[in-house]
This record gives structure tokens, sequence and C-alpha cells, in this order.
């Protein structure tokens, strides 16, 4: 196949975008250009990613898991200063995407690709670890995992302390392989969903004779709908009054849709609604309510922004006839987010709820504005992940569980069908270098040893998505999900996962997801061997990805230094981790930091 053949490469991701937010995935908002998508390709019920949105765009961009790419645990953990010293010369625990894997845009960068970026890079905030580094020729990046979406910082304006990274500031853009200044380098009218298109199109348009003869990877991930929910007022005003039910009536509303579209069981069997002690809408106050529903409708016009701004991404590909021969998915890096930031620091002694009260007007009028920083909380979450259980940064399905639409007509022998097979984001590399009848470069690549990819071709699904038998994975393929102790392993429609406290009860769960996707009946109990089988296929997944028990070593670490205990401690703590066995009972028993005395 010539250079000029292959197909062109389009990834585009949405962050923090519930399952049934888009109408292809039964949700109400104003998604045509989705939608059309999915007619003319086809949804995926079963994909599955990372619990949250580094460790996803780790194995987007490597085809293998993030505890081999770098991004075991997120980089916002691992260079907090709670206990930043455990994750210390551990790899796979770099807090970005490492050298030990082959970057999706190096491979196609040497394979005569035209590579482009726009958006959140999120997997390294230094020159050499940013995107240009890895394999895109042009680039507008935001390195960091959130930001103002209208460039408005006044918590950074003057500030002479190194904030926080979830943060952006000056030095934390950058255009191809240099920084820019995020204040005086960007748009004046800057939005992020519209700027990071308008960019993206910018770099297409301006290929030269030679670029557009090459193939192109595009990767265009936007920042949105991930808080602070800040949209445009027009398209705000689209949804005034649509949220005014609450998240009880958005989520059966919801349910009923996607049962009706062949996207759910009809005999599914939701997950009590996500709430983390949040007071029922019933209880709210009438304020309240208007709050919390203007929230959801800004919500709603972010995502109506990135369907307006695919489709100004579409008009130009189906212009330049270049369409048709470009493999496109769209996903979601994980489940809804729904946890209460209040208490999240930002700067040292600051919390977002201190740093809001200082600069940011959240009266109900302004919720929305480039100065407002709202959130909408875990219900309207759960909504937006029900029939799951969970949500973003959970291992449940709520977490992981995420949309995903594919279009390539060159594969695809039908469309505007839907594939129940479970899929994971690790399969996108090898699917599109499948596509591209190209060979993973490993085990020597740029001059460095890489990993193999443990994803898999998705060829077989695109070439008969007809066939509801067809599975990527077997009956036997251990698939596993990890982040500081909040874990889950997979084997066929097998699931046993563990949520720490305070996320859930501290001990491991079995489900049967085969009819339980809303993980309500937790087999553990009476399936005693079952759970037993499935821990030791967790053990064979943290073996093979050179996990280590972070989550005990990260609280032991927080206790000790909290009761100034003698640091040899840990030491000796970590020494009795070594033991294959120990951790493999302290599993069964339902326990992470705990083993069984009597083992030897």
């Amino acid at each position: 196949m010539s250079v000029q053949r292959k197909p062109n490469v389009l990834l585009i991701v949405a962050d923090d975008l519930g399952f049934s937010d888009t109408s292809p995935y039964g949700g109400e908002i104003d998604t045509p250009n989705l939608q059309k998508l999915a007619e003319e390709g086809i949804r995926m019920t079963g994909f599955h990613t990372a619990a949250s949105c580094s460790p996803t765009r780790a194995m987007l961009l490597s085809g293998t898991d993030s505890h081999i790419a770098g991004l075991g645990c997120m980089a916002e953990k691992i260079a907090s200063k709670k206990a930043p010293e455990i994750f210390d010369g551990k790899p796979g625990y770099e807090g970005y995407l490492n050298y030990r894997v082959a970057a999706l845009g190096e491979i196609l960068q040497d394979a005569g690709y035209f590579t482009l970026m726009s958006g959140k890079w999120h997997l390294g905030l230094k020159k050499e670890l940013g995107p240009y580094a890895r394999g895109f020729t042009k680039v507008l990046s935001f390195l960091p995992g959130g930001g103002n979406h209208f460039n408005h910082e006044p918590q950074l304006y003057g500030l002479k302390e190194k904030p926080s990274a979830i943060f952006k500031g000056d030095g934390l853009w950058m255009e191809h392989g240099e920084f820019i200044n995020g204040s005086t380098d960007l748009p004046k009218d800057f939005y992020s969903t519209n700027t990071f298109t308008d960019h993206f199109l910018g770099f297409l348009k301006a290929r030269t004779t030679k670029e557009k003869a090459q193939p192109f990877f595009g990767y265009l991930p936007f920042t949105a709908p991930h808080w602070p929910l800040q949209a445009p007022l027009e398209i705000i005003e689209k949804y005034r009054g649509k949220y005014d039910d609450g998240p009880v009536a958005l989520r059966d509303r919801r349910l009923r849709s996607l049962i009706e579209k062949g996207l759910v069981p009809s005999d599914v069997k939701p997950a009590p609604l996500h709430m983390l002690k949040t007071k029922p809408w019933g209880e709210l106050s009438a304020e309240e309510k208007r709050k919390s529903s203007r929230a959801m409708e800004v919500y709603a016009a972010m995502v109506d922004l990135i369907d307006v701004n695919i489709g100004r991404v579409r008009a130009y590909l189906e212009k330049t006839g270049e369409l048709d021969n470009t493999f496109i998915a769209f996903m979601s890096d994980n489940g809804a987010e729904g946890q209460l930031l209040e208490a999240l620091p930002i700067l040292a002694g600051y919390t977002v709820e201190d740093i809001v009260k200082t600069y940011y007007d959240n009266s109900l009028d302004n919720i929305g504005n480039y100065n407002s920083f709202v959130w909408y909380g875990p219900q309207w979450a759960g909504a937006a992940t029900a029939p799951s259980r969970g949500a973003k940064s959970h291992s449940t399905e709520g977490g992981i569980h995420c949309p995903c639409i594919v279009r390539y007509p060159p594969a695809l022998k039908q469309h505007g069908l839907i594939t129940e097979a479970f899929t994971t984001v690790m399969d996108i590399v090898p699917t599109i270098l499948d596509l591209a009848d190209l060979e993973h470069p490993g085990p020597i690549f740029r001059g460095r040893e890489v990993m193999p990819m443990r994803g898999k071709s998705w060829r077989p699904i695109l070439e008969h998505p007809e066939n509801q038998s067809i599975q990527i994975y077997g009956d036997m393929d251990i698939v596993g999900w990890e982040q500081l102790g909040i874990a889950a392993v997979r084997v066929g429609d097998w699931k046993a996962l563990f949520l720490p406290p305070p996320k859930g009860p501290g001990k491991w769960e079995l489900y049967d997801l085969s009819k339980d996707l809303g993980e309500v009946h937790d087999l553990a109990e009476s399936h005693h061997e079952k759970l037993k089988e499935m821990l030791r296929h967790y053990e064979t997944y943290f073996q093979e990805t050179g996990m280590f028990d972070s989550y005990t070593m990260y609280h032991e670490t927080l206790k000790q230094k909290k009761a100034k205990i003698n640091p040899s401690y840990i030491s000796t703590f970590r020494q009795s981790l070594a033991s294959i066995q120990e951790r493999v009972f302290s599993f069964i028993k339902g326990t992470w930091g705990e083993v069984y005395k009597n083992v030897t």
C-alpha cells in the first residue's frame, strides 16, 4: 500500500463526557454531527477506558496499560507534597508518557504521516515531554489537566509560587515545540473548544503541497466538558429550563432512551443514583435547585459546542475529499465527573472553595460566564453514567464505561450498527496500525527499548459489525484497572473490583456483567471460588504491568508522617510487600495493607 493510500486518522476526545450525554447514546443534548457520525459508523457499548483522564490518554497513545506507559497514578498525586517519595524510581509511575512506549504520533510520523494536535495534553509538563517531542509536528497544546475555558485565571495573576498542576498559567501552553505565554499569545476571544478547533483546522489548511500528499494523523482532545462549567451565553440559553426537574428525572429519561435505542438491555437494573452524601433533589431549596439545574444547562451547552466544532472539522474534510479515507474515533476519556471539588488544593493553603470565594462570581445569573467557577456534582454525573454505578475515578462501570463512535468506510461493511463487544482504549493504536498496514516498531524504536502493545485490533468488528458473536478479547484475556488502590479486573463477563473507603466498602466485590450492568448484585460471598480465580487473574495483571501496592504505601506513609514514626518503618514495610503470596491472600481477605501472618 502506498503512503498516499494509507488512511488518515482523526482521534477526538471529550473530557469527562458521560455515557448518555449525546444523542447517539440516548441523550437530549443537541449533537447532530455525532448522530450523523454514528449513523455512518458504529457505536460501541462495551468500550472501556481508565477511571481518570491522564491514564486513559497514556493508554490511548501507547496501546498499552497506563502502569507501563508512565501514568500508573495520576501525575497530580505523584507530584503532591503528601507522599511523592513512594513513587521515586518506580518505572511506570513517572507521571508522564514515558519513553518505554512508542507513542502513536512518533510511529505515524516515522511512517510518513503529517501529524497535528490541538488541545489538552496532560501527559507531561516539560518541553521534552510535550506533544511536539512525542511525534506531533504541528501543535497547540494545553499541557495540564484543567483550566478556565475563557482563559481567565485571576488566581494566577502576579503569583510568585508555583500553582497546582491542574490549573494552567504562563509556561503551560505550547505552540509546536516552544512554550508560549498563555496570557498574551492566545486569541482575545478565546473559548477552549472553538480555539482548539480553529488551530486544528488552521494546521490542516496551511499544509504544503508535500504535506497534502501525506496521510495525516490529527489528535483533537477537547478540555470540555471538564469543570469549570463555562460556555457562551447564547448556547446556554438553548437549555434554559430543560433540567428543572432534577437529576433523577434526567436519569430516568436517559435510561428509557438507552433502552429504546438498544444500547442497554430492556431488563437492566440500574445502580442507585451516585450521591456522595449530597442532599436528594427533593430536599434542596428552590435557590439550590435553580443553581444546580443552571450548572447542568451550562454543561449541556459545552457538549453542544463540541458537536458544533466536530461539524466544522467534518465539513472541511468533506470539502477536501479526505473524509471517507479517514479513520475517525470519538470517545470520552472516562466517566462523568461526580466529585465534590470544594476541598481540592490549588495553591499552598488554598482550596478550590477559597479561590472561588476570592476571585469568582457564582451568583445564579453569572453561572457559566468567564468569571464563574462551578461543577455539577455527583447526582448529575450519576444520571449521565446510568445504568452504571459510580462515576469518574471509580473502577465501577460508571468510571470506565464510555461512549465511542467509529467511522471508517473502507473497512466498515455495514454502518449505523451497535457492537456490544468488550473493547478498551488500548485497542485504538493496534487498530490504526492494522488498518494502515504498519507494524508496531518494538522492541527497539528511535534508539530505545519499547514495550509491546497490550491492546487488540478492532478490524474483525469493523468488517463484520452485524455479527454480535465476534469478540476482541477471549474468555481468558485479562484486563485490569488500578489507581491508588481503586482497582478491578475483568475476564470475559466476570469482573472483580475493589473500592477503598470512602469510595467503597474496602473489600473485593464480584459481578457477572452479562446479567448485571449496574453492578448491583455482589456475588463475592455466593461465588467464593470464582472470586479467588479473579484475584489470581488480578495478580497476573499486577505482575505483568509492573505495579506496586501504591495504595498501602501511600496511606502508610501518610500515617508515618502524621505520627512522626521512625522512617525505617517504611523501609521494613516495603520489604514486606515483596511476597506475591502475601498479596494474594491480602486481596482475598479484602484489604490492601494487611497480610495473613501465618502465610509462609
